[in-house]
């Protein structure tokens, strides 16, 4: 038995941002975006769709959201628009999981509720999920990668504890998601990078997978194809909108797939190379495929079909070698001494990797 259920209202194509008015109704919203977007002219634009349904802007999200930056702009967020019932979340995945840490308010409501989230965030369960205030959100990606337009999930750090959170809520999950690759055009060179690979780990990552469906498995092989056809030329012309268009397409495909499987094995070894290292998530995620696909071969026939499409390959060992020349010809390393592992601690920390809770959906743990 299998089942797959994503329940966000998706719009997507050039253009789409028009969509936003009618999605938002009457209703008004706090509009959480890049640094970069007040520069690029978007937040004008929201301005000028949205009128006075648009309460407040905050631009100050951070790469990788961290609880000692998250708390004040929860507490001043809350303060200030406590009447506002939607967020808009306009950015890449650090704008989006952190637009998800914006949504819930426990039902005191007093000075202090972020502590009562963050206890949330360590896995305490909310007492009362319906005396909860929460408000809606409306996700528009500006990076072709993060997933989190479609997913419930929001990753949240600690630096000063060195440790790696996650908010997952009834309400997490966005409302609808508007994916419109004209807000793309303007990524630089490292983040198409990044968010591209990201967006290729969540499709691989959803077919090595326990919890891999028919629907699932679909969605993940199409958006893999297309993102190894597609980046490299990509990033040898960032402006051309056809290739943004169909990354875009092939990152919101990799999206719902992982949406219903979660993530593996490589995520749980991104985690602490990204909080010890600084290394860029899409980065850290995606250099060990190679050898997790290699770790996969074998163990399921139809995996090894599914795989073996992708990459259009007659064996595994030559997928395994398709994709390290593909991470290789964009200059990303599959080393894992690049990311300050030993080859002689890969084995322990694969193991570690294994027990974590992405780690324990590789189809090796099945």
């Amino acid at each position: 038995m299998w089942t797959y259920c994503n329940p966000v209202d998706v719009h997507a194509g050039c253009g789409s941002l028009n969509e936003l008015p009618r999605l938002l109704g009457d209703r008004r919203a706090i509009l959480v975006a890049f640094p970069e977007a007040i520069g690029l002219g978007l937040v004008d634009r929201l301005r000028e769709l949205l009128g006075e349904r648009l309460a407040g802007v905050e631009t100050g999200v951070l790469p990788n959201p961290d609880v000692a930056w998250l708390a004040p702009m929860y507490e001043r967020l809350w303060r200030d628009h406590a009447d506002v019932d939607c967020v808009i979340a306009l950015g890449g995945g650090s704008v989006i999981d952190c637009a998800k840490v914006m949504l819930t308010r426990p039902a005191q409501g007093g000075a202090g509720s972020f502590g009562e989230l963050l206890a949330v965030l360590e896995g305490a369960s909310p007492e009362g999920f319906g005396a909860m205030r929460h408000r809606r959100l409306l996700a528009i990606p500006t990076t072709a990668g993060t997933g989190s337009e479609v997913t419930p999930w929001a990753t949240v750090w600690d630096q000063a504890r060195a440790r790696k959170l996650s908010l997952q809520l009834p309400w997490t999950w966005p409302e609808a998601a508007i994916v419109d690759a004209r807000l793309m055009l303007s990524l630089p060179h490292a983040a198409t990078l990044a968010s591209g690979l990201d967006a290729l780990s969540h499709a691989l990552e959803s077919l090595w997978n326990v919890h891999r469906n028919p629907v699932s498995a679909s969605l993940a092989v199409s958006a893999a194809r297309s993102i190894v056809a597609t980046l490299p030329a990509l990033l040898a012309d960032l402006e051309n909108p056809v290739l943004r268009e169909r990354l875009a397409t092939a990152a919101l495909q990799a999206g719902l797939a992982f949406s219903s499987t979660r993530t593996a094995l490589a995520h749980s070894l991104s985690y602490d190379i990204t909080l010890r290292h600084g290394t860029p998530h899409g980065i850290a995620c995606s250099f060990s495929l190679p050898r997790i696909m290699k770790l996969a071969a074998g163990r399921d026939a139809e995996l090894d079909t599914l795989l073996l499409s992708v990459f259009d390959a007659v064996h595994i060992d030559e997928a395994v070698d398709a994709l390290s020349g593909f991470l290789e010809g964009l200059g990303v390393s599959v080393d894992p001494l690049s990311y300050g592992i030993p080859e002689s601690d890969w084995n322990q920390r694969v193991g570690q990797a294994l027990a974590g809770a992405r780690g324990r959906n590789f189809i090796a743990t099945a």
